[in-house]
């Protein structure tokens, strides 16, 4: 089973619109292979593919046009144009009453973000667009999209027998960032390097970083893993998340916790290619957790909710996968590779929501069954993706 990317509507494409109404300017960002192109035409406008020269002849030819244009102006790879930035700052500062009139695409790189804090700020919102997640798929799709990821072309739309099969797209996709798009990006570190801290911290997927071992393993400073990781995570490959700090007297984790954003490209690295083989896996729980958390995250951003995502941890063994910070309130989230959950991991979990006054703890598990009993939930995670408007108003 596959499905068609043009059948699909993204869920990001309500909130570019929104923002396209109360700003001049809006910036797509996301990893490369992710749909911008594809979510930018569907919306429609003038577009100019800026990493060719022709289109960026053609771009400064027209822009006289443009400018007094009611038409959107859609900016691919904008970061390829630097002297664009001042010449949109210019015509947005002309007239500032004017909305929803230049559409940017590109990936979170130093040369992007850094045209845009000098040239845009306060003129400009930034979304961003994730590959495909379990709020923008059939249900149905979601242990295939566990398996395979959601990039489109190599992931869950991709056809069973597509040219470039799961993990060969995933493999080929991560061994082109590591030598054309980092290294273009500012990352000094050689592709083949690049390519072993790729599989390293696959193999450290959901555990508190230790950038010292990792460096070690390089042959690198501790302070040198640190920098070649801002790269990775700017690139959309991985989150971290930071510990909560709450005022307990109990010694706390103080080193954040590392996860790869897709769990195809997880997979893919750890030489994982069907269903079975990855439940045979010793990591798999870590696996599903970041998976989960993931959705998550992505799919609270696709309802416009802003959460600060942090996880918790003390010496004597009580956590959480997942810590909230969301609409003035914490949530505390575990969540179990498991169909049954256990009385024991609910009182466990409420004992942490305790230690840090959360409003609501959550077990996310593998069960089809849903129970609410006040601030408890336990729940499988298509039920806590189609709710989570919900539970932030209850």
């Amino acid at each position: 089973m596959f499905y068609y990317v043009r059948m699909i509507a993204r869920a990001a494409a309500r909130i570019v619109r929104e923002r396209l109404a109360a700003y001049p300017a809006v910036a797509l960002v996301g990893p490369r292979q992710a749909g911008k192109t594809t979510l930018a035409r569907q919306i429609g406008g003038r577009y100019f593919d800026l990493e060719q020269e022709g289109e960026r002849l053609r771009l400064d030819l027209e822009w006289p046009v443009l400018e007094r244009s009611n038409r959107l102006v859609i900016l691919d790879e904008a970061q390829s144009m630097p002297q664009a930035f001042p010449r949109l700052r210019s015509a947005i500062d002309v007239d500032r009453k004017r909305k929803g009139r230049y559409l940017l695409l590109g990936s979170v790189s130093p040369a992007l973000m850094k045209q845009i804090a000098e040239s845009l700020a306060g003129r400009l919102s930034i979304v961003e667009l994730t590959p495909f997640l379990l709020d923008e798929l059939p249900r149905a799709a979601l242990d295939r999209l566990w398996l395979l990821g959601g990039y489109p072309d190599g992931g869950i739309l991709a056809p069973a027998r597509a040219a470039t099969p799961f993990p060969q797209w995933q493999r080929d996709y991560l061994t082109l960032l590591a030598q054309r798009d980092l290294p273009n990006w500012g990352m000094p570190a050689r592709p083949a390097l690049t390519q072993r801290l790729l599989k390293m911290t696959a193999a450290v997927h959901g555990q508190v970083l230790n950038a010292s071992q990792l460096g070690n393993s390089l042959g690198v400073s501790y302070h040198t893993v640190i920098g070649y990781l801002d790269y990775l995570t700017g690139g959309f490959l991985h989150r971290v998340l930071p510990p909560y700090r709450a005022n307990l007297a109990k010694r706390l984790s103080k080193r954040p916790k590392l996860y790869w954003r897709d769990s195809g490209l997880l997979h893919a690295l750890l030489n994982v290619s069907s269903r079975s083989a990855l439940l045979d896996q010793p990591w798999v729980g870590a696996s599903w957790e970041g998976f989960a958390i993931e959705q998550i995250l992505g799919c609270l951003a696709h309802r416009g909710m802003a959460a600060e995502p942090f996880y918790f941890r003390t010496s004597d063994g009580y956590e959480a996968d997942l810590v909230l910070e969301l609409s003035g309130e914490l949530w505390a989230i575990e969540v179990k590779l498991s169909t049954v959950a256990k009385p024991q991991d609910m009182a466990h979990l409420e004992r942490v929501a305790d230690f840090i006054g959360a409003r609501r703890c959550i077990l996310v598990s593998r069960t089809g069954q849903a129970h609410q009993d006040g601030r408890r939930v336990s729940c499988g995670l298509p039920w806590l993706i189609d709710h989570l408007g919900e539970l932030v108003k209850g």
